[in-house]
């Protein structure tokens, strides 16, 4: 079971990647980037739960926090030209 679910979201963040490559604005590469980063979580956390290490929770809260943050900052960097 472990095994066809990291291979459905392998093959889920390969589609998303194709966004990130040829996404038409900025904003949709952005975007899928961060899908890609939430599908790395569920990735992170998939792995923990399968190999009995709930650490790899906490590791996954905090990836998710990086990707919140740094989508925001590319974002208002982007708009903006500046991120103060």
């Amino acid at each position: 079971m472990f095994d066809i679910a990291s291979v459905a979201i392998i093959f889920a963040i390969m589609i998303t990647l194709y966004r990130v490559i040829k996404g038409p604005t900025i904003y949709d590469r952005v975007l899928a980037a961060n899908a890609i980063g939430t599908k790395a979580v569920v990735l992170l956390a998939l792995i923990g739960f399968a190999y009995g290490r709930p650490h790899f929770l906490d590791l996954a809260v905090v990836y998710t926090l990086i990707n919140f943050i740094a989508t925001i900052a590319f974002l208002k960097y982007i708009e903006m030209g500046r991120l103060d």
